[in-house]
């Protein structure tokens, strides 16, 4: 960068000490440029409609049919129809024989007004999705419409997200 010296005879003439911004200016426009395509680029959204966090209280009918899906010690699946445990055929078995009882007992397949029972599953925080999964998938091989989950609700019982 060169300093003018002043050119004249004058007395009052100094050197000019003053920094030439013009480059700095620049440089700073080239990085606002850079930074707002960059930006738009790299902050990609979808659009999505995310249900809103609520929770109903669970209606508890007797024809229901309650899950406890957890791990034993050995890390190994365990599902429990209501107090006792019971594996993945055992699982179906039972599943079909309660819908079929069900349906006999409302009046036939063809009964108007059929009122069919929900599963619903209660899944240990611990418990791996492989479990929970399997069980959500036996049932509705058995021919379950419904299958919910019963979580803990919200301290406070408040509803909403934290997100």
């Amino acid at each position: 960068m060169a300093m003018s010296t002043g050119g004249g005879g004058d007395a009052n003439e100094r050197p000019m000490s003053d920094i030439n911004t013009t480059p700095l200016v620049d440089v700073m426009l080239v990085l606002l440029i850079i930074f707002l395509v960059t930006v738009t680029v790299a902050v990609q959204t979808v659009k999505l409609n995310l249900p809103d966090v609520s929770f109903d209280p669970t209606t508890t009918k007797p024809e229901n049919v309650s899950l406890s899906v957890t791990t034993d010690g050995a890390g190994q699946c365990a599902v429990f129809w209501n107090q006792s445990k019971v594996g993945h055929e055992e699982l179906l078995k039972l599943a079909v024989d309660k819908l079929k009882a069900e349906i006999a007992r409302q009046g036939g397949a063809n009964a108007a007004g059929l009122d069919l029972p929900e599963a619903h599953i209660r899944g240990d925080v611990n418990a791996p999705y492989k479990c929970i999964g399997a069980a959500i998938y036996t049932m509705q091989m058995a021919g379950f419409a419904k299958v919910g989950f019963i979580s803990q609700p919200p301290p406070n019982g408040t509803a909403g997200s934290t997100f």
